[in-house]
């Protein structure tokens, strides 16, 4: 069985995490903490990042994108880098969207202030840091509106990479309570949708220890 280590704080541990559930791949989970030394880990990802997924074979996959183009070509159903040339573009251009604007833009300031700063040193989020994230968020809800109304799913008419690394990022922001899902209906319709399936359900069962997590955030009908 393969073994993937991640951490619940980690949105690029969370997407690989869903990857395998919608695969339907049972796997080992080994909760890493990447702040302490751990030398057996750090022998298995010399660069000390999370997630890394480990095959029966000793097979080691680092990095979440690469993970899932390993899944998707050792596991090919269901697909989800698309099912045609256009489709994978497309799908992988919203990955990086999500993994990597997104990340710096909202994540970083809003997760990373008010669960990883909180969790890892007891201190009080930067305010300034929070301000841009909420406003960055505006914009990020915005598009994944313009999108759904014109699409299925993010990137076409199925579940895709794109749709799970949005997920996997929003979910983090969702923990804490700073979704204005009031204030974007077609985004909230969209992420009702992704939170229902049940390979969603591994991550609304996490709990950050000292924070609880927002009302709505195990709410499928919020």
């Amino acid at each position: 069985m393969p073994t993937l280590y991640h951490h619940t704080l980690c949105p690029f541990s969370r997407k690989a995490r869903v990857l395998l559930h919608e695969k339907r791949i049972p796997f080992d989970e080994v909760v890493q903490e990447t702040w302490t030394y751990d030398a057996g880990f750090l022998s298995i990802n010399p660069a000390g990042e999370i997630p890394v997924l480990v095959e029966d074979d000793g097979t080691i996959l680092t990095d979440a994108t690469n993970i899932a183009e390993y899944l998707d070509e050792a596991y090919p159903e269901p697909r989800l880098i698309g099912r045609n040339l256009k489709e994978r573009i497309e799908a992988r251009r919203l990955a990086v969207w999500f993994d990597r604007k997104f990340f710096e833009e909202v994540t970083v300031n809003v997760a990373g202030e008010k669960l990883n700063r909180r969790m890892l040193s007891g201190d009080a989020p930067d305010s300034r840091a929070l301000k841009a994230g909420r406003e960055n968020l505006q914009t990020h809800l915005q598009y994944i509106a313009w999108l759904t109304d014109r699409r299925s799913w993010l990137a076409g008419d199925h579940l895709s990479i794109a749709d799970i690394s949005a997920a996997a990022h929003l979910s983090l922001i969702d923990y804490t309570g700073d979704v204005p899902w009031d204030q974007h209906p077609l985004t909230k319709e969209w992420y009702v949708r992704i939170k229902s399936r049940p390979s969603f359900r591994c991550l609304l069962r996490d709990i950050v220890p000292g924070i609880p997590s927002a009302a709505v955030y195990t709410d499928l009908d919020f």
